[in-house]
């Protein structure tokens, strides 16, 4: 079994598009609706959004593959922090280091367990760190109690919360940091 990751390139749009499309769910509490998914994917989620998110200098996306077929993608997003109440605890918590956010994390649910989640991240978090950043930071829903374990294993601790509309339905998050090493 290989596992790999690399940066994602311009040409990667509808490859991470197709992994966003078929993960995006699995994050969701259980009783989201299905239109609610499906709007949030049309909206961020899009061949033409992540064509966007490719070409921003502020964005890092990964792509992890297992015998060269991608399993899922991570992004980081670099600049202030736009939620207001997100920045106060983040920046509070990382005593106004600066911060990164990682965005989006996400594997196809066959391959949870695999190893590649702990491949990526690791490659993620190299990533944030050549930036400068001193702290990552994620929001992940309350009820996703998998990846919470996820997050906490690999050094993300809950400092806050915040809310997160999916569609038409607003979500409740918990805000995770870590710091970042500098080594």
């Amino acid at each position: 079994m290989s596992i790999t990751t690399r940066r994602a390139g311009s040409h990667d749009a509808h490859l991470l598009h197709d992994l966003a499309a078929r993960t995006f769910a699995l994050a969701c509490p259980p009783g989201t609706r299905p239109a609610d998914v499906d709007a949030f994917i049309a909206l961020h989620l899009s061949r033409e959004r992540f064509a966007d998110y490719l070409a921003d200098p502020a964005r890092i996306l990964l792509i992890v593959a297992h015998d060269d077929e991608p399993i899922g993608y991570s992004m980081l997003v670099g600049g202030p922090i736009a939620d207001p109440g997100v920045a106060a605890v983040v920046d509070a918590a990382a005593d106004a280091a600066t911060s990164i956010e990682l965005s989006k994390f996400y594997l196809t649910e066959d391959r949870h367990g695999s190893g590649a989640a702990a491949a990526l991240m690791a490659a993620t978090l190299d990533e944030a760190a050549r930036t400068g950043a001193k702290s990552c930071w994620l929001g992940v829903n309350q009820q996703n109690v998998r990846a919470g374990k996820f997050y906490a294993k690999q050094g993300f601790e809950v400092v806050g919360e915040k809310r997160f509309l999916v569609g038409s339905e607003l979500h409740h998050d918990f805000v995770r940091l870590r710091p970042l090493d500098q080594g």
